[in-house]
C-alpha cells in the first residue's frame, strides 16, 4: 500500500520558461500596428472637427437671426398696440373737434373780438396740436379725385366727374391707417341730372 507521500504532486509549469512569455509579447507588439491602422489620420480628424465647427456656427447664426426677427416682430406688435390705443382715444375726440369747428364757422360777425370766443379758438388750436403730435393728419378731399379708400360719398352734385366738389365732414388718418374717411360730395358731370330727368319723361 502506497503512502500519501508517494502520491504524485501536480507539476507547476513556468510558461515564461517554456517560452510562451516572449511569444505573448510578440503578439501584443504585432497587434499594436493593427489598432494604429484603424485610427483616422490627423488631417481627416481635423477636417471633421472643422465641419462640426462650421455646423455649430451655422446653427448659432440661424438662432441669432431667429431671435432678431422675433425681437423685431415683438416691437412691431407693441407699436401697433400703442397705435390702436391712441386710435381709440382719437376717434372719440374727433366729434369734439368737429363741433368746435362748426361752432367757429357759424359765429356771428358781431361777436368777433369777444374774450370767450378767443378762448374757444384757443381750445380748438390745442386739439389740433394734440392730433398733430399724435401723428394724425387730415385726409385731403376738396378738389381731389374721389378715392373710395379714404373718401365716403354721401351725395352727388354737378361738377367734374369723379372729383370731390364738397366736404361734409373731414376725414383723418393715423400714419397709414384711416381713422375716419372724409364724407364728401362727388361730381357726376355737368348737366347729367337734367339729362337723366329728360330720359325719364320720354
Amino acid at each position: 500500500m502506497s503512502s500519501p507521500d508517494a502520491e504524485e504532486k501536480p507539476r507547476i509549469i513556468d510558461r515564461r520558461a517554456a517560452g510562451e512569455g516572449p511569444r505573448g509579447e510578440d503578439e501584443k507588439k504585432e497587434k499594436k500596428p493593427e489598432t494604429e491602422q484603424t485610427e483616422k489620420p490627423l488631417e481627416a480628424q481635423l477636417a471633421e472637427e472643422r465641419e462640426k465647427a462650421q455646423s455649430y456656427l451655422a446653427s448659432w447664426q440661424r438662432a441669432a437671426a431667429d431671435y432678431q426677427n422675433f425681437k423685431r416682430r415683438v416691437e412691431q406688435e407693441r407699436e401697433e398696440l400703442a397705435r390702436l390705443a391712441n386710435a381709440a382715444l382719437i376717434i372719440n375726440l374727433l366729434p369734439i373737434v368737429d363741433d368746435l369747428e362748426r361752432a367757429l364757422e357759424n359765429v356771428d360777425a358781431r361777436l368777433a373780438g369777444l374774450t370767450w370766443l378767443d378762448g374757444v379758438r384757443l381750445i380748438h388750436r390745442k386739439f389740433q396740436a394734440l392730433l398733430e403730435m399724435s401723428g394724425v393728419t387730415e385726409i385731403a378731399a376738396d378738389s381731389e379725385a374721389f378715392d373710395p379708400n379714404v373718401h365716403e360719398a354721401v351725395m352727388f352734385g354737378d361738377g367734374e366727374d369723379g372729383k370731390v366738389i364738397g366736404v361734409v365732414q373731414k376725414g383723418y388718418k393715423l400714419g397709414g391707417r384711416v381713422l375716419r374717411p372724409a364724407m364728401v360730395v362727388v361730381g357726376k358731370g355737368e348737366g347729367q341730372a337734367e339729362q337723366g330727368t329728360g330720359n325719364k319723361e320720354q
